[in-house]
């Protein structure tokens, strides 16, 4: 829906479907019942996610005006992409499988591009909108100083490909999108802080001749095109984990002048170690399940940080007093306190409270997709799910 603070929507990955048939019949399922109880009486945003095989099917022409004029009749809209899952995000196993392929591959350039075909035919009339994506790579796939740095040169260039593309759109179209990068634990591009170093150092240096190039852009003009069409993706429980979620990520944003695609409305979990953590430890296992990656970073006492790839890890590692972990595991946004865990909610509360101040961004993108794994006691109706995470957004803004 839109408010006075942004579209508020939520991401489509928390429903299956591989192929665009699949996942159209889980939208028509569920999309109604969720508009009824959160926004009976104007349209209804979708953060529409699509895999590598839907959107084949998606981007031909007889596809998109049937989903439009669905839409339409339902009186909803899509006001963004969610193009860092490129396939399998429901398989069995996902964890590091959900990087590939990454930006060095031609595969992750032109599904994204395709993604951007579509979602302009989607945006309502003088609406911007924007495709999400992986924070290049994954840092475990890499084996060297060298190879990193060689392949950070390859995403780079993939990257400014698809920036050369939407300013190109943008002229002919006179429609504004942007690739919004999204920092992940253990990404190339893993923290804020990494995403600042990149921007200014990796993408910008590239970018500047590439875009004179192209279009005679002057290094005024190609910084503000680079900064209007490449913009963060602000996920909330990645740069909790990181314990970033402050007023550095605003000063920085200020500084830099770089904007904000979209902020993903999510909270990690959060564990405070006071006594002996055996049996925290123990009430963590049934979290770490098979299907995806829970990155852990450990906050010691002296400001000192351990990262784990994944709970696993960090359980079989052990924990001391006084530690506080953040879990890369996007549980609940309404809920502060889980029995004896806690989650990140107070840095959410942080950002949504500044973006009401002055907002960072154009839309919220509610994105809590861990619903089916996590532990019985904390599952719901998907519907009911979903409803209250949106209504709790709403409560937060003061929007009835």
């Amino acid at each position: 829906m839109k408010t006075k603070f942004g579209h508020l929507t939520y991401c489509s990955n928390i429903h299956v479907g591989e192929s665009w048939e699949d996942h159209f019949l889980e939208l028509k399922t569920y999309l109604p019942q969720i508009k009824k109880e959160v926004s009976p009486n104007i349209p209804l945003a979708i953060g529409l996610r699509l895999s590598h095989e839907a959107s084949l099917t998606l981007i031909q022409k007889d596809k998109l005006l049937e989903w439009k004029e669905w839409l339409t009749k339902e009186s909803m809209y899509v006001i963004s992409i969610n193009g860092f899952p490129y396939g399998g995000f429901h398989s069995d196993i996902v964890k590091e499988n959900v990087y590939h392929p990454d930006w060095s591959t031609r595969e992750r350039y032109e599904y994204t591009k395709r993604l951007f075909e579509i979602l302009h035919e989607l945006l309502p009339k003088g609406e911007e909108g924007g495709v999400s994506t992986p924070p290049l790579s994954y840092l475990y796939f890499e084996t060297n100083k060298i190879d990193l740095k060689s392949n950070v040169e390859t995403y780079t260039e993939n990257i400014i490909k698809t920036l050369v593309d939407l300013i190109r759109f943008n002229i002919e179209s006179n429609r504004v999108l942007h690739l919004d990068i999204e920092p992940e634990p253990d990404g190339i591009i893993g923290t804020f802080v990494d995403w600042i170093r990149w921007y200014e150092i990796e993408l910008l240096p590239r970018a500047l001749p590439i875009l004179y190039r192209e279009f005679g852009f002057e290094k005024d003009v190609a910084i503000q095109n680079t900064k209007e069409h490449i913009r963060l993706c602000l996920d909330v429980c990645h740069l909790a984990v990181t314990n970033e979620v402050n007023d550095v990520i605003l000063s920085e944003l200020n500084r830099t002048g770089i904007k904000v695609g979209r902020i993903q409305v999510s909270s990690a979990l959060k564990i405070k170690f006071t006594g002996s953590p055996e049996p925290i430890l123990n009430a963590l296992k049934p979290f770490d399940e098979k299907k995806y990656l829970h990155q852990v970073v450990s906050l010691n006492k002296d400001g000192t940080m351990i990262s784990y790839r994944d709970l696993g890890d960090a359980i079989n590692a052990g924990a001391k007093p006084g530690e506080e972990w953040r879990i890369h595991f996007h549980v609940p946004i309404f809920l502060e306190k889980y029995d004896r865990f806690l989650s990140t909610q107070e840095e959410l509360i942080f950002m949504l409270g500044e973006q009401k101040k002055a907002p960072l961004t154009n839309i919220l993108e509610v994105e809590t997709y861990t619903w089916n794994v996590l532990p019985k006691y904390l599952q719901i109706s998907l519907v009911s799910s979903i409803s209250r995470e949106i209504n709790w957004v709403k409560s937060i803004f003061g929007i009835t």
